[in-house]
């Protein structure tokens, strides 16, 4: 039977900009009889937002919901999207189960270029560069300029996905010409911008010209003056 030794908590911080992630839930440290140190959630301590791993993979807790049956033990159904891989999983766990804590970092990186498949960035502050695949950039391909500085998650000091700002500036590479006399926003049409990826904008917006760009949901926002 495996026994654990409760030691005091403490959060994981590095040197610079390189933050803890936003988690305000820090889990308790334990350390079993082989000496290895073992961040675990309780069950007391489960809610949205948590982030944890199961079977080797980083998981965020979308949604818990607290069991207690007329008869025999309470229970919490949870659900958790994989970090890595976007799947969802439903599990139940009784009442004193606990779950790993994900090693999970937030750090502030910049996009330096793109490489074939890859894209390279650099961590802010150790200026450790890192490539991701086309899979874990996901759409955020569609808004990196070099230069541009992003959000970047770690799982065990590896990259997993990265978020550009919400806000971003981008020239026109092509559209059709702009409609003389036309203002109205309900008209659209397609425009190719300087990353290669293609939003639906106002039929006023002609080539060349910069507009801002929601990164959440691909809207145009506005044109911009540069």
């Amino acid at each position: 039977m495996r026994s654990f030794r409760l030691i005091r908590p403490s959060r994981r911080s590095v040197a610079g900009t390189r933050q803890p992630a936003a988690d305000k839930h820090i889990p308790r440290r334990l350390e079993n009889e082989a000496g290895f140190d073992v961040a675990t959630y309780n069950t007391s301590e489960f809610k949205k937002g948590l982030k944890v791993q199961i079977e080797g993979d980083p998981f965020l807790m979308i949604e818990c919901n607290f069991v207690k049956p007329g008869k025999g033990q309470a229970m919490y159904k949870c659900r958790l999207k994989n970090l890595i891989r976007g799947t969802v999983l439903d599990r139940t766990y009784k009442s004193g189960d606990s779950i790993d804590a994900a090693d999970i970092t937030e750090i502030e990186s910049q996009f330096l270029y793109k490489q074939q498949d890859k894209f390279v960035f650099m961590d802010n502050a150790s200026y450790e560069q890192y490539e991701l695949t086309k899979d874990q950039v996901d759409d955020a391909w569609k808004y990196l300029k070099e230069g541009m500085i992003c959000s970047m998650v770690l799982f065990n000091d590896s990259p997993i996905s990265v978020t550009p700002p919400n806000h971003v500036v981008l020239k026109i590479e092509y559209c059709e010409p702009a409609v003389r006399g036309n203002t109205a926003t309900n008209l659209t049409k397609p425009v190719k911008v300087e990353t290669g990826a293609e939003f639906l904008c106002p039929a006023f917006v002609e080539m060349g010209e910069s507009i801002r760009l929601d990164t959440r949901t691909g809207d145009y926002i506005e044109r911009v003056k540069e």
